[in-house]
This record gives structure tokens, C-alpha cells and sequence, in this order.
């Protein structure tokens, strides 16, 4: 029965290593830093194979993954942003976008609609290039690779996965809070035979 909550501890476990990569890249430890990812990246496979290959899925692990996710992607894009890394445009694209969606989740709460979370296939692309450039970075920066093309053809990548992914869930979020149904017309538009 312990086992049913391996999932859930690899997800905190990748939480916890938040502080530790924010550190690392502050300290300089570029290639640390990189060991990091890959093991935070290594947990993030691990625990959702493990949680669809038994069965062993919660409403806390559907929650703590993304989440876990997120704090770790935004940590680390918002200090590699500070140093100079990654372009400010990109690091507050991203930011704002995970804002907006926790504010749709919270805002549907508040008008007794609420939202499961529910990842989109564009998010989890979005998500799989954003660890890649993370990781990119970190190698080249870490190693000396000299990977400066490839780098802005993954901010490029990214910058066109956040949008599309933003989009996707303004979408998803406007659907679940009119119960699907299209928007009424103006006023204007309605006929004279129309109105009461």
C-alpha cells in the first residue's frame, strides 16, 4: 500500500530540489546545476510511468506533479533569466502565462465552477521544451559547448509553445465556464421579432 504513494513522494522529492538548482546556478555550479535537471527530469518520467503503469494515480498526484513541474521550471527559468542566460521577453512570457492559468483555476473556484486541472498535449509539449532549453542551457553554459544557435532556436520553440499553450487553455477555461455553449450576440444584433 506504500507503494501507491512512490508517485507523490518523486513528485515532492523534484519539488524539494528546487532550492538546490536555484543555488547552484547562483553559485556558478553551472554543471551541478545540470545534474539537478537531469534527475529532477529522471523523477518527472519515473513517477508518472509508475502511477499509469500500476495504477497507482491520486487526486493528490494529479495535482502535486504539474505543480511540482512548474515551481521547478519557473524557478529556474526566472534565475537563469537574472543571469542574463535566458532573454527577459521569454522568462516573464512563461511566468505570466502559469499566472494566468492559476488565476482561471481560482477564479473558477470563487464562482463555484471548478476547473480540474487537466494537462493539454500542447502543455506537455510545452513543458518537454522547456526542460529541454533548461537543460541546453545549463550544458552549455556548464561545459563550454558552444550550443549559441541551437539555444535561440529552442527560446524561438519555447516562446511559440507558451503562446499556443496559453491560448489553448483560455479555450479550454472559457468552454468549461459557459458549459460549452457559443457566446450570446450583442444586443445590437438581435432582431426586433427577437426581443420580447
Amino acid at each position: 500500500m506504500a507503494a501507491l504513494y512512490l508517485p507523490n513522494l518523486l513528485s515532492l522529492g523534484r519539488a524539494l530540489l528546487v532550492p538546490l538548482a536555484v543555488w547552484l546556478i547562483i553559485s556558478g555550479e553551472a554543471r551541478w546545476a545540470f545534474v539537478v535537471m537531469v534527475v529532477a527530469g529522471t523523477t518527472d518520467a519515473l513517477d508518472g510511468w509508475l502511477a499509469k503503469r500500476y495504477g497507482w494515480e491520486t487526486e493528490l498526484g494529479a495535482y502535486l506533479d504539474p505543480l511540482a513541474d512548474k515551481l521547478l521550471l519557473v524557478s529556474v527559468f526566472v534565475t537563469l533569466g537574472v543571469a542574463g542566460q535566458l532573454p527577459a521577453w521569454l522568462v516573464i512570457m512563461v511566468v505570466a502565462r502559469d499566472v494566468m492559468i492559476v488565476i482561471a483555476v481560482l477564479l473558477s473556484w470563487m464562482l463555484e465552477q471548478p476547473l480540474r486541472i487537466q494537462p493539454l498535449r500542447i502543455s506537455k509539449w510545452n513543458t518537454a521544451a522547456q526542460i529541454i532549453l533548461a537543460l541546453v542551457t545549463l550544458a552549455d553554459m556548464g561545459f563550454g559547448l558552444g550550443w549559441a544557435l541551437p539555444r535561440q532556436g529552442l527560446v524561438l520553440l519555447v516562446a511559440a509553445l507558451t503562446v499556443a499553450s496559453a491560448g489553448a487553455y483560455v479555450i479550454a477555461w472559457l468552454r468549461h465556464m459557459t458549459g460549452g455553449a457559443p457566446p450570446p450576440p450583442p444586443a445590437s444584433t438581435v432582431s426586433k421579432e427577437q426581443s420580447p
